[in-house]
């Protein structure tokens, strides 16, 4: 692990550090993070979108026709008579 020395500064009311760019390529960091305290340490991660890519992924699935429903579809007695559209 890499370390280095750096300076708190001051923001406005905050405070902050610079992170060298190869600490933020390293930890794949894009313009927004997480910040957590964790043990008494100030733990910064990447924001994850577990979603990400799903719109593409479904793209490619409808245009090779993976896109279909594996099971059956099932009417039930309150789909019948109490469901209303």
């Amino acid at each position: 692990m890499n370390t280095i020395r750096t300076q708190v500064i001051k923001i406005g009311n905050s405070r902050g550090v610079r992170i060298p760019k190869p600490f933020i390529d390293q930890a794949k960091l894009g313009t927004e993070v997480e910040i957590a305290v964790q043990r008494g340490a100030i733990v910064i991660r990447p924001v994850v979108l577990p979603r990400r890519g799903w719109a593409e992924q479904f793209r490619k699935m409808a245009e090779n026709g993976d896109d279909q429903l594996l099971d059956p579809s099932v009417s039930t007695k309150w789909d019948r008579s109490e469901w209303v559209w």
